[in-house]
């Protein structure tokens, strides 16, 4: 047995099932684990010595290894960073191109703080070590090595496969907003650093899998209150602190309208499966009536499932004054947003000053990297390669759509009206999702399953 291949023992001590009736593509799967490592191995943070460049090289040499010209492999640098869009062009000129997204940056890691040093690849008891073995190198490779796979087989896509792999994501999403720019003419994205399967903490089988429809968008308001200030012995009513304070008060007790779209609605009634019995009854309540205020309660408490019920806004940075001994000059505030598919932000901001009741404080937008985006549209063949696709390697395992609280590469296509999808096959336990923490790691048990679920799905929406 070749040391990279997961067979059914090995999986199954990890916990994650075995493929049930996949092919093996050991040289599909080998690639993958190689250039995920070697990915690892460059430090391809923002800043100085960001090796997000070399990154971009390496999968354009395993590209064009496998059969893509040089031409259709285009690498683009971007201030310190770079992206990466390739093109396996259809037979057929007529039809828009599907759009396989991912990243190539990380976010930073300090060795001192980990184990292992987290820019040194290391496989160990069934993982894959090292910034960005989760979030998202080993996903992005076998990608990769699924298309150079399905090139070799002998597939010729009537529409055209480009997949392309931005180089900031993690950051100021430069290279993100470029890319949709320049591939807005898309059919459609699937964005594989979205999704994925849960698996159970106690036996580690895959309980679920959904897919991301729809994500919240990202919002940033400075709040200002300035005056004349003073000495402190001869205080005044107009204090900016006190005047900040009070607006920061009635905005942290304030909650948004609760609401519900098809994607959030479909995870309410699906997910509920899963859940103590409390949470599942609220859960099922706010999918029938997303204004029952029991429901509304329940679900408002738990931290976990609050930013799927409506726009939040919370308070996350504070300075003000100058002096121990003066009254403030000024008092500044940041208030982040994660705000609900639909909404435009200004009209957040605009609801956020009515609630601060308080005609001293200004209210500015200092939102950067980040554009509103409604949901997409629940499209049956989306819907059906997906769902087929995981059933060839994960027969039974129920599938369904969520929405992320958080940001991505997405939210740039949907910007531009282009439909887009988290749509990664990857399972994990939550106890071993370290994405952004210290000793991330992924089980290389899901690179097998991953290549048939990426050849069945790519074939299908290419078709």
């Amino acid at each position: 047995m070749r040391p990279w291949t997961i067979g059914p023992a090995a999986a199954a001590m990890l916990g994650l099932a075995a493929p049930v009736a996949a092919a093996p593509h050991p040289q599909a799967e080998a690639q993958a684990l190689d250039l995920g490592k070697a990915a690892i191995a460059l430090r391809s943070v923002r800043g100085p010595g960001n090796a997000t460049p070399q990154v971009a090289a390496l999968y354009k040499a395993a590209l064009v290894a496998g059969g893509w010209t040089d031409a259709d492999v285009a690498i683009t640098p971007v201030d310190d960073t770079a992206y990466l869009i390739a093109t396996w062009r259809g037979s057929d000129p007529k039809l828009k191109p599907l759009i396989v997204s991912g990243h190539i940056d990380v976010v930073e890691a300090k060795p001192a703080d980990w184990r292992r040093d987290p820019f040194t690849p290391v496989v160990e008891g069934g993982y894959l070590y090292g910034r960005g073995a989760t979030d998202m190198k080993l996903d992005g490779t076998t990608a990769v090595a699924a298309l150079i796979e399905l090139r070799r087989e002998g597939f010729r896509p009537r529409r055209s496969i480009v997949i392309e792999f931005s180089g900031d994501e993690e950051t100021v999403m430069k290279t993100s907003g470029l890319i949709a720019e320049k591939l807005n003419n898309a059919e459609l994205v699937l964005n594989i650093d979205g999704g994925g399967g849960v698996l159970d903490e106690t036996t580690g089988k895959p309980l679920y899998w959904t897919w991301q429809g729809a994500e919240k968008t990202y919002a940033d308001f400075e709040l200002n209150v300035t005056n004349p200030g003073g000495h402190s012995s001869a205080p005044r009513r107009d204090n900016a602190i006190v005047q900040l304070a009070g607006a920061l008060g009635r905005i942290g007790a304030y909650h948004f309208t609760p609401e519900i779209n098809p994607v959030t609605r479909a995870y309410f009634t699906e997910a509920a499966k899963y859940e103590a019995p409390a949470t599942a009854a609220a859960m099922r309540a706010f999918a029938a009536n997303p204004a029952d205020p029991a429901a509304i309660a329940t679900l408002t408490a738990n931290y976990e499932l609050v930013g799927m019920i409506g726009t939040t806004c919370v308070a996350t940075m504070v300075s003000g004054g100058h002096a121990l001994n003066a009254l403030p000059q000024r008092a500044t505030a940041n208030i982040n947003c994660r705000i609900f598919p639909g909404h435009q932000p200004a009209d957040i901001m605009a609801e956020l000053q009515r609630v601060a009741a308080e005609p001293a404080v200004a209210f500015k937008d200092v939102t950067e990297g980040a554009v509103p985006n409604d949901a997409s549209p629940l499209r049956p063949d989306f819907v059906a390669a997906v769902t087929k696709g995981l059933a060839k390697v994960y027969p039974g395992v129920p599938v369904f759509p969520a929405q992320s609280p958080g940001a991505s590469d997405s939210m740039w296509f949907r910007y531009h009206h282009v439909p887009s999808y988290g749509a990664s096959p990857f399972f994990i336990k939550g106890s071993d999702d370290f994405s952004h923490g210290l000793n991330e790691r992924e089980p290389i048990a899901n690179i097998g399953p991953a290549i048939d679920y990426y050849l069945s799905v790519f074939t299908d929406l290419s078709r």
